[in-house]
């Protein structure tokens, strides 16, 4: 049995990126969680979105190498919440909707993502 990685099944690289791509503005705009946002330049900016992929595509069983940091050191400070962290779920929902993501590679998603919820949410 060759079963397919979460990667290939949500479209490899370029599906990644799709998926983050539509999911970071969203969530730049939201008058919640857009704060963590505010005061940044655009190539930070930038930088952030291009590590998401690369972690994503990483985690899921893609080839690429992650060579940021942990979620636990990249998040602490912050004061993530528990509303913050139920808006970003929301978004990315919206984000698998808009990009028609099948229901068992959504429900993977969100597995995988509530696996890091610990590292993330400080409050």
């Amino acid at each position: 049995m060759n079963e397919k990685t979460l990667y290939e099944r949500l479209g490899g690289y370029e599906g990644i990126t799709a998926f983050v791509n539509d999911l970071m503005p969203r969530v730049r705009a939201d008058s919640q969680i857009g704060r963590f946002y505010q005061h940044r330049g655009d190539d930070g900016i930038e930088r952030e979105q291009q590590l998401l992929i690369d972690f994503i595509c990483s985690n899921a069983g893609g080839a690429l190498y992650y060579t940021g940091r942990d979620m636990k050191l990249v998040h602490i400070g912050m004061k993530i919440n528990e509303s913050d962290w139920s808006v970003l779920m929301g978004h990315a929902g919206d984000t698998m909707e808009a990009l028609n993501v099948p229901k068992q590679e959504r429900d993977d998603v969100v597995a995988f993502v509530m696996s890091l919820k610990e590292d993330i949410v400080e409050s």
